[in-house]
């Protein structure tokens, strides 16, 4: 990571208007402020990384808190991508997950493009073929 003294890692929820904007700037889809103002205070855990005041990377788990969870919104700026962030921001949402939630907890999450291979390393595996995730859109 390129001058992590200078990330701090927090427990937190972004606000809406730094969520919005690091979805776009990290390449995610966009968000409106409405969706983004129901969702995130409905957040089960999330990790934020600040660079001064600046929100660089971040991470939520949503779901019920016991029997079906979703690890969703990991994004990193693009000018820190590839320095480790995300799996920083994961091996938080990991240890969260480990000392949180019960044996019996299901946890998903969808990985685009190459996400797959740092999702890997915190135990998550492809479903398919015994399942197929799927999704709808609004």
């Amino acid at each position: 990571m390129n001058d992590p003294e200078t990330i701090q890692f927090r427990e937190a929820v972004p606000t809406v208007e730094d969520y919005c904007q690091l979805r776009a700037l990290a390449g995610l889809s966009a968000k409106t402020h409405e969706a983004a103002t129901r969702a995130l205070p409905n957040t089960v855990f999330g990790v934020c990384a600040y660079q001064g005041s600046e929100l660089v990377a971040m991470g939520r788990i949503i779901g019920d808190g016991g029997c079906h969870l979703q690890v969703c919104d990991i994004a990193v700026l693009p000018r820190l991508q590839g320095q480790g962030l995300g799996k920083a921001v994961m091996q938080r949402l990991s240890d969260w997950m480990q000392g949180n939630l019960p044996p019996s907890a299901y946890v998903s999450l969808l990985a685009d493009g190459e996400a797959h291979r740092l999702y890997a390393q915190f135990g998550f595996a492809a479903t398919a073929p015994a399942s197929i995730g799927m999704y709808r859109r609004f």
